[in-house]
């Protein structure tokens, strides 16, 4: 059989086959490189720098791997960080809440309230009956559970070094047991985009354009930001980049909200689409009321010289700082949310020169290339340590 009619399986087999011989560094992940969210765009990215003795091609799983051939694992996923044995060098970059978090989220939904409990069987079957924290489908709960226990135990015993990408995450994987002296925190970094952007113009001030840029599901806020637009001047206008399932019902409630004429819902646009959003924007409004663990968007607009107006929740604060790069507001509060965008779409000056001072930040602490230095790093100790 012709190696094009071989299963999809068997070809990642041969690829991991095929360096798993090599003293090499390798990508570890069950995430689909560049095709998704904020974890498959970090790993496109890394891929892109081509970085000298790194592999080409993720793996997909370590079962029937000798793992002492290798130079160091960097594990992406807790599904591969349990298949570790030990045998090489291993890092493990913690991207969501799921190694602590049986729902992946620490968010309640019934109650709209970030989770403050440790991970316990009981406090979370609780969570899930309750406060409408994640699945409450059974064979999916206990899976989750005790992929959580054995993830956190193994955290606790392990001499992985551990990489928060985010300090709030890297504050709650200490308070669920990993060593502090293992676990460092390094914020991601973004590729510039091939659109040079410029800084924000007048003219595309007075066009009172915002922009929300996410998944359409209640934990990214988009109904706090519909309820708190009512409280704007009728000449702001919000282009929302995104679906998700709750769509039709955000849309039926701007029209109950008389909002239909100031609102353009884009569905998943691409990124000359979403170039284009930002440019006719004065302002990126990042408005989740769950704890983002980081936030990517808040650096792509970064990227596109624009402010960022966001909620104070998770790991966002961390890449913005208030009255400098954007505003931060409390998750929920309609009145502080309405004043921070009255106050960017009526002071030109101000959004501009936040804008300006967000690229900056950008280019000084949050581009690929500076997190790859960081890395290399992080790396080099955790080889020397364990050998040494």
């Amino acid at each position: 059989m012709s190696k094009t009619m071989r299963s999809i399986d068997e070809q990642r087999q041969e690829i991991s086959q095929d360096i798993s011989g090599k003293n090499m560094i390798a990508h570890c992940s069950s995430f689909n490189v560049g095709v998704g969210g904020g974890v498959e765009t970090y790993l496109a990215a890394l891929y892109q720098q081509r970085l000298h003795g790194v592999s080409e091609q993720p793996l997909k799983s370590l079962v029937n791997i000798n793992q002492s051939k290798f130079k160091l694992l960097h594990i992406h996923s807790q599904d591969l960080l349990l298949q570790l044995k030990g045998e090489c060098p291993a890092v493990f970059t913690v991207h969501n809440h799921s190694p602590y978090c049986p729902s992946g989220t620490k968010y309640l939904g019934n109650q709209q309230v970030i989770c403050q409990r440790n991970f316990s069987y009981l406090g979370c079957a609780w969570g899930k009956i309750i406060d409408g924290c994640g699945s409450r489908r059974p064979n999916k709960v206990i899976h989750e559970f005790n992929t959580t226990e054995r993830v956190i135990k193994f955290l606790e015993t392990s001499q992985v070094t551990i990489i928060a990408n985010s300090e709030y995450v890297r504050k709650q994987l200490i308070k669920h047991g990993s060593s502090p002296e293992q676990t460092v925190t390094l914020r991601f970094g973004i590729i510039l985009p091939q659109i040079i952007t410029a800084p924000l113009s007048l003219d595309i001030h007075k066009n009172q354009r915002i922009l929300f840029v996410g998944r359409i599901v209640p934990d990214k806020g988009l109904e706090w930001l519909l309820n708190t637009l009512v409280h704007t001047d009728s000449q702001i206008k919000l282009d929302i980049a995104g679906d998700g399932w709750d769509r039709p019902r955000l849309e039926r409630l701007a029209n109950k909200l008389g909002l239909s004429q100031r609102i353009v819902w884009h569905g998943w646009c691409n990124t000359d689409k979403l170039n284009h959003l930002y440019q006719q924007s004065f302002a990126l409004v990042f408005p989740s009321v769950w704890p983002e663990p980081a936030g990517l968007v808040t650096l792509e607009a970064y990227a596109r010289y624009r402010p960022v107006i966001a909620s104070q929740v998770g790991g966002i604060p961390e890449h913005l700082r208030d009255g400098e790069t954007g505003i931060l507001v409390p998750a929920n509060d309609t009145q502080k949310l309405a004043n921070a965008i009255t106050d960017l779409a009526s002071n030109y000056e101000k959004s501009r020169s936040m804008g300006e001072q967000g690229h900056t930040l950008l280019m000084q602490e949050f581009t690929i290339a500076e997190h790859v230095k960081k890395l290399q790093k992080i790396y080099a100790r955790t080889i020397q340590n364990f050998h040494g």
